[in-house]
């Protein structure tokens, strides 16, 4: 919100400045660029969670796979030495069975070399049941892993279910276009005319059309804006109530349906758990209307 927008929808002589500094960022509701996004709608959530799904098991299924090829690298070097160790036993047995043959090399000698032999081997048995423990144990964690591991098939099931979902937003947003090209034919003035009947029946789906309409035409944006916002507000929808009557204030700050504008934007920001800016602006409306139903609204829930 520029700085004169915020100068005429808040400053008043009998209130200090300080007590609406906090305006410009309250109506911040809804970015989902946000660190940490508030007063979100029921899409932008899902778009939301869906996005910190899809970054949580990339990263997850990053560490996994990174893990996997540790393990792999491990095994292949433990299966190395495994098998050199399995060869060298073998040899040893071959020599064992080559000095009982020779008939020429002494009795102590023999006996000598036979017990080096015979060490050897039991050392290399003994570090054979040592690497059949590590491999054991290794075998273990890689189970541990495929159990918990996320596959190819579900990542791009998630990933078709998100791709999904945009489409059917997309759809929605092409089906409202629609309806705003039959009341391209229709004057302004009588579209208008029309997007308060189609208010007042409550047929909001209309209405809200009509009134994009009226905005894309550049006719009376401000009030358009800000009956698009008194809709969704209506609807619960109170992110997107939020960024509209931003906008009707930054187009038009001294209209008549300005404290109700305000007051609505307090709640709204209350119901998407932005208490402090809610409060600000309850305070607001007191100092700047301090005779109208808004205010003592904004009073009784500040009471509470």
């Amino acid at each position: 919100m520029k700085q004169s927008v915020i100068v005429s929808l808040l400053i008043v002589t009998a209130v200090p400045t300080l007590l609406f500094g906090s305006e410009p960022s309250a109506f911040g509701a809804g970015d989902l660029s946000s660190p940490e996004p508030y007063g979100l709608t029921s899409s932008e959530k899902v778009i939301l969670e869906t996005k910190d799904k899809l970054k949580k098991v990339a990263s997850k299924s990053k560490s996994q796979a990174s893990q996997l090829d540790s393990l792999r690298e491990r095994i292949d070097g433990l299966q190395s030495i495994v098998e050199s160790i399995g060869r060298n036993t073998h040899n040893n047995k071959i020599n064992l069975e080559k000095l009982k043959d020779e008939e020429d090399t002494s009795m102590a000698n023999t006996t000598e070399y036979q017990t080096r032999l015979s060490e050897s081997i039991q050392q290399n048995k003994k570090e054979l049941e040592e690497l059949k423990a590590s491999l054991l144990e290794v075998s273990k964690l890689l189970d541990d892993i495929n159990a918990r591991y996320v596959t190819k098939d579900e990542y791009n099931t998630l990933v078709t279910s998100v791709n999904n979902f945009k489409a059917l937003v997309s759809k929605e947003l092409k089906s409202g276009k629609k309806i705003s090209g039959k009341a391209s034919k229709t004057s302004s003035a009588d579209l208008y005319n029309l997007a308060k009947k189609n208010y007042d029946k409550k047929y909001y789906t209309k209405a809200i059309a009509n009134y994009e309409e009226l905005i894309k035409r550049n006719y009376k944006p401000a009030y358009a804006h800000y009956m698009i916002g008194e809709m969704n507000y209506k609807r619960k929808n109170y992110a997107k109530a939020i960024s509209y009557f931003k906008k009707s204030s930054q187009l038009y700050a001294k209209a008549k349906y300005m404290p109700n504008l305000m007051l609505h934007t307090a709640i709204s920001m209350e119901k998407t758990g932005d208490r402090a800016h809610a409060k600000s602006f309850y305070k607001a409306i007191i100092a700047k209307y301090p005779t109208s139903k808004e205010a003592q609204e904004a009073k009784r829930r500040l009471g509470k």
